[in-house]
């Protein structure tokens, strides 16, 4: 099982959406966490699968920190 850092938006209009740094330019949305849980998990498991048909990884330089200020 791979896992993927996953950044959660609430979006103005309602609801929310995700972006994987990992995997530049794609997002997902939800009107709730759980729907866009769901609809990530599924989103990622596609998009994983045409890259790889594509011979592309996902971008492997990533790194995630928690900064305070």
């Amino acid at each position: 099982m791979e896992r993927y850092a996953t950044v959660i938006h609430e979006a103005p209009e309602g609801g929310f959406w995700a972006e994987v740094p990992a995997l530049p330019g794609w997002y997902s949305q939800g009107d709730t966490i759980d729907e866009l849980m769901e609809n990530v998990r599924e989103a990622i498991t596609g998009v994983l699968e045409v890259m790889r048909e594509q011979g592309r990884q996902p971008e492997a330089n990533i790194q995630i920190l928690d900064v305070a200020v």
